[in-house]
């Protein structure tokens, strides 16, 4: 009968036979005819047996109907063309086809294809391979046969009798391959059965229909303990899954009950391949039906064994029987290997099925009889050879659950109801402590907890939880474990956060177990629950307790805690600890989390036993094996009393200590509890008899030591033979104890110590070890030759530690005592030299005479030293003989090479020694400077003017060697004109070097001159200077420039700096130059020369032109206001040259009339004109006339129709100046007649007539008319208040008076005049002593009572000085500071003085700042008088320190009075006085200097302490005496404290602390009296010396970093101006600088007067700060053409004014009657300006929203703003907002159509001069700009050019660096001086009485007995000390 399919879906029926590849037969094709659209739409089945295209063809036309004749072409789906060639390949069965005219017709309607899907057979024969996995190191082969298992076990489940199980595992050869086979006695299945057991995951809930089950009409079989039901074969899918993972093949055979045959199924991987290979159906297949018995079909030799297992059924009723063939390799091994472990999980997995709900109680008395009795599986494995292994799984003992229960003492019960009718049935057992462990079982397979470790015997970890990290519940379903699933805990059995009624390990002592009926979800292969633990921890299941069988409701927490208390008290068998000592941290626990708290006990009771404190006890399970006596036991945690616990450690002191001095720190469960103290105490007494006790020496070798023996030097003594006895005589090499296994070895140590008067000097010192052949042995000793007396000592010592004591006795020692004398001098060795050697300078050698072990002898007969040296001459004054012999007065002479000098070898020679001669090394130096050598040699020298001259000198020495020394300058000197330079070179290192300086210039040189040049060096006299001539000769090089203006044949030079007047819009041309070199000599301009000529006013220079000597033309600007700044530059390596004009435009011919008309233009008719009209007469450019006379009033005519002119007054406008600054032209005055024409009067006086407050300074003292009567009163400058003045001007003529003009002008204040400094700060602040100042902001206000910006802040500076100074003055011992700095772009025109030192004395001071104007003028603020108050207390001090007290115990008061009087006051850190408010007292006190002394003087009365008052910041001591007959030691140093009690201060003071010396005797105290005097006047002499050293360390190191600072100051400054590719010379530096200067400064000019666009609207006087001005000169713009733009769009905000406050905006609202708008800040509501960070509207999150053209911008991102940025920002954000700029109106359009798309476009502006507004409207007059000259100068003007501002900054830098470099030089000449002076002469003998003086101290406090004061026993610090080379920077106090 064939088998259905395993899977694979529906299938479609009938199923044609299949052909092959390319066989004959039948064939079903499906066609479409998709040839027109009209066709029939419906498929076509054709059945054709067509061998060949042609009649396949033929077959379709005729079944279609088609004329054969037709035009076609048949295709695959994929269009592929049918032919001949590929018919039999492609026409299969089953294919579909179109009919179709050509291949690439489209498919007019559509179609279907029809295909199978089958699930390839590696569905079924691998799924066993995906389902089962490792989990928890656990191999899943058990799992798989557990679901064979759990088949049998449902079949059997209605067997009356025995149901048997049995596991067959064949693995025999010789009966065929490995084999497993699960046979069962259940109840078989039919043929029916059999196939549907073969379908994959056909459960036995869903076999219906054409299915036959034994579960048809399925009930759920009822509830029964622990749900043991054996319904545990379920899903149809883990019995396939579980053969395929054991074997490659399966074969089952079934016999039902009622039937006579059996039924056999063969399933294999092999036949499913074979299947597909053939094109067979996969999922079919035969099931055999034979009678029993009947194994005629097995044939293969593969499976011999089946014929043995179908024999057994015969008399079988029923049965089942899985054969598992083709067993994998791995689980073969797996199988035989770990035969135990697999079926101890299988025992596991099916414990209660096997044993009963109640499970395997091995300590029942009696087993109840039940239905779980009669379960029998069995396992069985044969083997080729070996007998077979078999195993009933009840027969097993050691599996988990067996374990569980048979450990446990009480169990819990529970039950929990989960969604209706899950159940959930639980137990809980509890697995006490029993002594020393604890009983919670493990898992013999795999262990979760490490084993005692028996060899560590140092240190204890406390036991961590009995279960380790194993979760509590194992969880079973249907009675079935499912081993991947278990429960950690529940929230009512898990350990609690607070102390519960059980201790916390009670909860680690726990296990249990979950049963859940078939309501859970498991996984087909169950190994896992799906949801097992979310249900049961869902917050509304409940718990209840089962007791006795029955279900009780309460709370389970409660109960569950209460039963674990009881399990705890009933069943734990604890150590009690009692005696509790205290609470200690061990330290020799590594852990620090462990090192406390630990309780300490005196004894514990155990086992029925009590061990105490002292007891003697053994060790078991350490090693070695421990005696030893109890010292106290360990309790980890805070216990203060009686406790129980599960264990502990245990202190010994190891017995006998004698021999043992150590203590073991041990758990106590290794104590030996068998073991009786009688045993260790006999232990003891044995180990002590065998401690050694004295040694043997003897001499084998002869050369004995004899005690107090006088040895020559180099004696040998030895060797050395040594024995260690003990008491009974007996050898020994090692400590008893050997049954420690570790008892020490005893080695032997020999010392030879040396005994001299600097202390005893160990130097021989060797070991001895007894070998197992050798005894105690020391080789014979021959280097014992240094002189003095000896030991010798022999000590026996501890093998690790060479200890000579053990247990606190001594080991055996000897000792020989002998001396060592000197023998004959037989050598010598040169001493120290004291170098350095010079040429011709004496030198001594000294020499040491030696003998044989060189020990200093004296030299006993006459000997001539004889010296060599080769290349040197050499002679010596003589010899001094004796101990210590020196060759006296050696002189060399010779060559050497160069100042570092030269090595020779030295040779001294003594005739009639053993070794007589010594050779050693000198290095021989040139001598002192004699004469000086320069080169070049010839007298004459020749030099350029301004050039500098390289002299190579060389400073030689008598020998004619080059020489060096200290301090060694060569000076030149040039004579023969003034001005000229003195070079310097210092030779001190190399004696040579080249000496040059500045460039030797002679101002007008047009000849020849001659100089003298003096060479010299000034600190050596003796040296002969030389004298060289110069001749200086005029210089080639460019030295003048001229410029020319050549008028027809006349050629007019315009010099450097002239004004040249021309008319305006005109060009200049014909402008020439010529150059000239220093004599006069024109030099002829080469194409090199022209390339170094530049000039400012056009960027494109004719070169040929400039070689002819031709400059460009000059376009003068149409503007009178414009005046072009002309520069001509000559720059090379030599010279800077520059001239320089200014062309200031004149206005033209009359041309044009202006008019302006002031206030309102409408009137009424008949109502007068109020307002004033400006009338101005321009030239064709727009210029004011300024030649016009005030007559021209007269020819002024004004009509208009039905003008009324009766009340017309015309007057002429003052003239607007500037206080304190010049006329633009001068003052010409003209006679005229009375018709006004010019009379030409000479000699007519003319004066000015002012009124007394006005000032005139005039650059003409002309003060007569000429003969044309014009009188020039030249530049005039105007100082005067504010307003309008006049002039008088008045003249006489035959003494008439004539008739003069009144000049009137309008003072203006000078905007950048500094007038006066504002200074603020917080006033409230308090100036503490040490502390810092408040930050003061500082800021320079001009005559308009603005700030003055762009100041440079090194010009403004902080000074300081103590006290007050009258009249405003600055004393000369001020501290000046500079301020801080500037922050960019904030507080412009601010200068902060940030972190400045208050002082750190108190006192009045006062602080003023200063502002440099320029070299000569400063401007000072008011004056800051400061008050510095006292720091925070610290200490209590005297005004003065008294002297020293010494006193004694006698009857005179005198003699016993420490204090008679003494003021005590508070201090604060700088020694200030402080605490004036405070009130309290102060506690005098003696102390001891040594803490052990016990024996401390009193005060009268007896009294320890005595307290005086303290008020007002000091307290007064008075007669403070001690008590006669005081206790005290004699002449002992003791310290009187004074503490201050202050109840108000939080913080203690420093006590005051005095010592004194104290004497029983009175006459010794009279004269320690005087001596501490002494020593009293000593410590102030050395204190000042030492702060003067102090002060001068100081003071060298404060040098030393100004010199690190402005070395470090001056390279970052030449990194910068590298960076603007501005490279500094080596020489001549500073007029590099400064002619650099000047040139940058000149170019900056130029840029700065070159034209640029510029705003002509009159802005509004800013007399006030609040006062911003007009908008139109609030900002600037760049690029015309956005700059027009702009300008247009705010035509109607640019003439208004912005003022900070409305009252502003409302005073020139009222001063100009409401005629100019006005805009306050004040008022601008800010919370709706835009963002000014904002992005552009196109782009999104940082990216493109769309691609813009037209280079869009924000229009107020075009502005800058020269000053009040963030004003100006609120100003135009408001009237600009958004507003955008853009190329066109193209771009426009396209931008704003984009924008729309996404947001809110605003307004665009084009750089065409178009606008679309914000809401789309642009075109008209309305939206188009006008052209720039239309806008009437209402423009935003121009910033500077990014080239003024690249000038000022390297101007800025160019100062900066001067600067610098003039700083480094100074502070290095003052370092220099500094360190010069400590080395004077002076210095050294200041020194020397320092030294002196503590010397003395030293003596003196000796004598006294007195402990030495800190500071004067310090050695004097070395001299290169006080040079303190790369010292640290000093900290900011010290540097202050």
């Amino acid at each position: 009968m064939a088998a259905a399919a395993a899977a694979g879906g529906g299938t479609r029926a009938p199923q044609p036979s299949l052909s092959g590849p390319h066989g004959s037969g039948d064939r079903t094709v499906f066609l479409f005819d998709r040839r027109q659209e009209q066709g029939d739409p419906k498929e076509k089945v054709l059945s054709c047996d067509a061998e060949t295209y042609r009649g396949f063809r033929s077959a379709v036309c005729q079944a279609l109907c088609i004329s054969s004749e037709d035009n076609f072409v048949i295709t695959t789906t994929n269009r592929k063309e049918i032919t001949d060639d590929n018919f039999s390949e492609i026409v299969q069965e089953g294919v579909t086809l179109y009919l179709l005219q050509s291949v690439d017709q489209t498919l007019l309607s559509a179609t279907k294809e029809r295909i199978d899907f089958l699930p390839h057979y590696d569905t079924l024969i691998k799924s066993g391979m995906y389902e089962y996995y490792a989990s928890e190191g656990q191999n899943p082969l058990p799992f798989a046969f557990a679901e064979l298992i759990d088949n049998s076990l449902s079949a059997t489940s209605r067997n009356t009798g025995i149901r048997s199980i049995q596991i067959k595992l064949l693995f025999d050869d010789s009966q065929g391959k490995p084999a497993v086979a699960v046979i069962d006695n259940g109840r078989g299945m039919t043929s029916k059965q059999l196939n549907n057991w073969a379908v994959y995951r056909l459960s036995k809930f869903t076999r219906q229909g054409d299915f036959e089950s034994d579960h048809s009409g399925y009930v759920r079989p009822p509830p029964v303990p622990r749900s043991l039901n054996s319904d545990i074969s379920y899903f149809g899918v883990g019995g396939k899954q579980a053969v395929f993972f054991i074997g490659q093949s399966a074969r089952m055979i079934s016999k039902p009950a009622d039937s006579h045959d059996v039924h056999e199924l063969f399933l294999s991987k092999e036949d499913f391949e074979k299947k597909e290979k053939n094109k067979e159906a996969i999922y079919s297949g035969y099931i055999r039906n034979r009678k029993p018995s009947d194994s005629a079909h097995i044939t293969s030799d593969d499976e011999r064994f089946l014929h043995n297992l179908i024999m057994e059924e015969r008399d079988k009723k029923s049965f089942t029987a899985v054969v598992v063939t083709g067993v994998q390799p791995d689980h073969m091994q797996y199988l035989k290997n770990y035969f135990n472990l697999w079926t101890r999980q299988l025992a596991h997995i099916y414990h209660y099925y096997i044993h009963g709900p109640k499970g395997n109680e091995t300590n029942a008395t009696m087993k109840e009889a039940g239905p779980f009795n009669n379960i029998d599986i069995e396992i069985l494995m044969f083997e080729k050879g070996k007998v077979p292994k078999m195993v009933n799984l009840r027969e097993i003992k050691d599996d988990m659950q067996t374990l569980y229960i048979n450990s446990a003492a009480d169990s819990f019960e529970f039950k929990s109801h989960v969604e209706g009718e899950g159940i959930v049935e639980g137990i809980i057992r509890y697995h006490p402590f029993l002594y020393d462990k604890e009983t919670y079982p493990d898992d013999p397979c795999f262990p979760s907890r490490l084993k005692d470790d028996d060899d560590d015997d140092d240190c204890f970890v406390v036991e961590k939880g009995a279960r380790g990290k194993r979760p509590i519940f194992e969880c079973f379903w249907n009675g079935r474990l499912i081993p991947y699933t278990s429960v950690e805990d529940f929230d009512w059995c898990a350990p609690p956060k607070k102390r519960g009624l059980a201790p916390i390990e009670c909860y680690n002592r726990i296990s249990g177990a979950l049963f859940t009926n078939d309501k859970f979800q498991v996984s087909t292969n169950k190994l896992t629950f799906m949801d097992l633990e979310l249900k049961l921890k869902d917050k509304n299941t409940l718990f209840t307790r089962v007791f006795n069988g029955q279900e009780q409701r309460m709370k389970i927490d409660r109960e569950f805690a209460l039963w674990l208390k009881d399990c705890h008290e009933k069943y734990d068998k604890q150590i009690k600890f009692t005696l509790f000592k205290e609470i200690i941290t061990r330290t020799d626990l590594t852990s620090k989390r462990m090192q406390s708290p630990w309780a300490t006990y005196s004894a514990i009771e155990w086992d029925g036993k009590t061990y105490r404190t002292g007891q003697l006890v053994k060790t078991i399970k350490t090693l070695p094996i421990f005696y030893g006596s109890i010292l106290k036991f360990f309790l980890y945690g805070d216990h203060d009393g009686d406790v129980y616990a599960t264990g502990g450690e245990v202190q010994l002191a190891l017995e006998p200590q004698a021999l043992y001095d150590e203590i073991k720190i041990i758990p106590i469960s290794k104590l030996d509890r068998a073991m009786s103290e009688k045993v260790v105490k006999k232990y003891i007494e044995d180990e002590m008899a065998r401690f050694p006790d004295r040694l043997s020496v003897t001499w084998p070798e002869g050369d004995e030591l004899l005690p107090n023996e006088t040895k020559l030097a180099g004696t040998p003594i030895g060797a050395l033979r040594i024995e260690i006895l003990n008491k009974k005589g007996e050898a020994m090499q090692k400590l008893p104890g050997t049954s420690h296994g570790g008892s020490k070895k005893l080695l032997v140590e020999l010392k030879v110590i040396l005994h001299s008067p600097v202390g005893n000097k160990e130097i021989i010192s060797h070991i001895s070890q007894h070998g197992g052949k050798w005894p105690y042995w020391f080789k014979k000793m021959e280097n014992i030759h240094k002189l003095g007396s000896y030991t010798l000592k022999l000590q026996v010592v501890l093998n690790e530690s060479n200890a000579d004591t053990y247990a606190g006795r001594p080991l055996p020692s000897k000792i020989f005592k002998f001396n060592v004398v000197e023998g004959k001098p037989e050598k010598f060795s040169v001493g120290h030299l004291d170098p350095p050697f010079r040429v011709g300078v004496p030198f001594n050698i000294p020499l040491d005479l030696q003998d044989e072990f060189g020990h200093p002898t004296h030299l006993a007969t006459d000997i001539k030293p004889i010296l060599e040296a080769s290349g040197l001459t050499l002679q010596y004054e003589e010899i001094s003989k004796g101990t210590s012999c020196v060759i006296k007065g050696v002189t060399a002479k010779g060559h050497v090479n160069n100042y570092l000098g030269k090595n020779f070898s030295l040779k001294v020679i003594l005739p009639g020694l053993k070794e007589d001669s010594q050779i050693f090394k000198i290095r021989l130096l040139p001598g002192p400077p004699r004469q000086l050598k320069v080169k070049p040699d010839s007298e004459i020298l020749k030099i350029e003017n301004g050039t500098s001259f390289p002299f190579q000198v060389e400073v030689l020495d008598e020998a004619g060697n080059i020489t060096a020394q200290p301090k060694l300058i060569v000076h030149c000197k040039f004579v023969g004109a003034p001005n000229l330079p003195v070079y310097a070179v210092d030779c001190s290192n190399a004696g040579t070097n080249i000496l040059t300086g500045p460039v030797v210039h002679v101002q007008n040189i047009k000849k020849d001159q001659m100089l003298k040049a003096r060479i010299e060096i000034p600190s050596c006299k003796d040296v002969p200077p030389v004298e060289k001539t110069i001749k200086l000769l005029p210089s080639s090089h460019v030295a003048r420039l001229q410029i020319f203006s050549v008028e027809g044949q006349k050629a007019i030079q315009i010099k450097h700096q002239d004004e040249i007047n021309w008319i305006a819009g005109d060009v200049m041309h014909n402008l020439i130059f010529q150059m000239y070199d220093e004599g006069e000599r024109e030099i002829i301009i080469t194409s090199a020369l022209a390339e170094k000529i530049k000039v400012n006013w056009t960027p494109r220079i004719n070169r040929e032109q400039m070689i002819q000597g031709l400059l460009p033309d000059v376009k003068v600007p149409t503007s009178v206001k414009d005046v072009r700044y002309c520069l001509i530059t000559f720059h090379d390596d030599h010279v800077s040259l520059e001239s320089a004009f200014t062309v200031r435009p004149l206005p033209d011919e009359p041309k044009h009339i202006k008019c302006k008309l002031k206030g309102p233009n409408t009137l009424q008719m008949g109502e007068e004109l109020q307002s004033e009209i400006d009338v101005m007469v321009t030239d064709q450019y727009g210029n004011q006339i300024q030649t016009l006379s005030s007559s021209c009033i007269n020819s002024l005519g004004i009509s208009g129709n039905g003008l009324d002119k009766s009340n017309l007054k015309t007057t002429w406008q003052p003239i607007a100046v500037i206080n304190g600054r010049e006329l633009q032209k001068p003052l010409i005055v003209q006679l005229c007649d009375q018709w006004e024409n010019p009379s030409p009067e000479p000699n007519v006086k003319i004066s000015l007539v002012k009124a007394n407050n006005l000032k005139i300074i005039s650059s003409s003292q002309q003060h007569k008319t000429d003969e044309n009567g014009r009188a020039n009163l030249g530049i005039i400058s105007i100082h005067a208040p504010r307003g309008e003045h006049t002039l008088q001007l008045k003249a006489s003529y035959n003494r008439n008076t004539l008739d003069c003009p009144i000049i009137k002008f309008n003072v203006l204040p000078d905007p950048e005049k500094p007038v006066c400094m504002n200074v603020k700060y917080d006033k409230n602040a308090a100036f503490v002593a040490g502390s810092t100042f408040p930050d003061f902001m500082v800021s320079v206000i001009s005559e308009d009572n603005n700030i003055i910006k762009n100041i440079n802040p090194g010009r403004i500076s902080m000074k300081m000085w103590e006290g007050q100074s009258s009249e405003n003055r600055v004393p000369a011992n001020v501290t000046t500071l500079g301020c801080s700095k500037v922050k960019d772009g904030k507080d412009e025109g601010f200068f902060y003085f940030r972190d400045k030192m208050v002082p750190e004395r108190v006192g009045t001071y006062s602080i003023q700042f200063a502002f440099a104007i320029d070299k000569t003028n400063i401007l000072s603020s008011e004056q800051i008088i400061i008050e510095v108050v006292p720091n925070d207390p610290v200490q209590l001090l005297p005004e003065s320190p008294p002297a020293t007290p010494v006193v004694s115990n006698v009857r005179t008061v005198a003699s016993r009075t420490l204090i008679k009087d003494l003021w005590l006051h508070i201090k604060d850190e700088y020694n200030n006085s402080t605490g004036n408010n405070l009130v309290g007292k102060v506690i005098a006190v003696i102390k001891s200097s040594s803490e052990e002394d016990t024996e401390i003087p009193v005060f009268q009365g007896k009294v320890k302490t005595i307290e005086f008052p303290f008020n007002r910041g000091s307290a007064e001591i008075v007669n403070l005496v001690l008590a006669e007959n005081s206790p005290g030691r004699d002449s002992t140093e003791y310290i009187l404290e004074f503490e201050a009690d202050l109840p108000a201060l939080a913080k203690p003071l420093e006590p005051y602390r005095l010592s004194f010396m104290f004497y029983n005797d009175f006459k010794k105290q009279q004269q320690m009296t005087m001596l501490t005097r002494k020593r009293d006047e000593l410590s102030k002499s050395i204190a000042a010396y030492r702060n003067m050293f102090d002060t001068t360390e100081q003071l060298v190191t404060e040098m030393k970093y100004q010199v690190q600072e402005a070395e470090t100051k001056q390279s970052h400054l030449k990194n910068e101006l590298k960076k603007h590719h501005i490279d500094i010379p080596q020489a001549n530096i500073l007029q590099y600088v400064d002619s650099l200067i000047k040139q940058k400064m000149l170019e900056q000019e130029g840029v700065k007067k070159s034209p640029r666009r510029s705003c002509t609207l009159s802005n509004y006087p800013k007399d006030n700060q609040d006062i911003l001005g007009k908008i139109a000169h609030l900002a600037q713009i760049e690029d015309d053409k956005a700059a027009k733009v702009i300008s247009w769009h705010m035509a109607s905000d640019m003439d208004c004014v912005v003022t900070l406050t409305t009252a502003a905006a409302r005073r020139i609202f009222d001063e100009t009657q409401g005629r100019q708008q006005v805009l306050p800040l004040d008022s601008v509501y800010k919370k709706t300006l835009p963002d000014w960070n904002r992005t552009l509207p196109h782009l999104r999150n940082g990216r493109n929203h769309f691609r813009p053209i037209g280079n869009p911008v924000f229009a107020r991102d075009l502005l800058t703003f020269p000053e009040n940025v963030e004003h100006c920002q609120i100003v135009f954000g408001m009237l600009l907002g958004d507003t955008i700029i853009i190329d066109n109106l193209d771009a426009a359009n396209h931008y704003r159509k984009e924008v729309v798309k996404i947001t809110h476009c605003p307004t665009l502006l084009t750089r065409e001069g178009d606008r679309i507004r914000s809401n789309g409207k642009f075109g008209g007059l309305q939206n188009k700009a006008p052209p720039m000259d239309k806008l009437r100068g209402m423009v935003f003007g121009a910033p500077m050019p990014k080239l003024y501002r690249t000038l000022s900054g390297q101007i800025d830098l160019l100062q900066q660096y001067r600067t610098a470099v003039v700083k480094l030089h100074s502070v290095n000449q003052d370092l220099h001086s500094q360190l010069q002076s400590l080395n004077t002469p002076d210095m050294q003998k200041t020194k020397q009485e320092l030294a002196e003086q503590e010397k003395s101290l030293k003596l003196i406090e000796e004598k006294l007995g007195m402990t030495p004061s800190g500071k004067g026993t310090e050695s004097l610090l070395p001299p290169e000390a006080l040079e303190m080379c790369d010292s640290p920077t000093p900290p900011k106090r010290m540097r202050r």
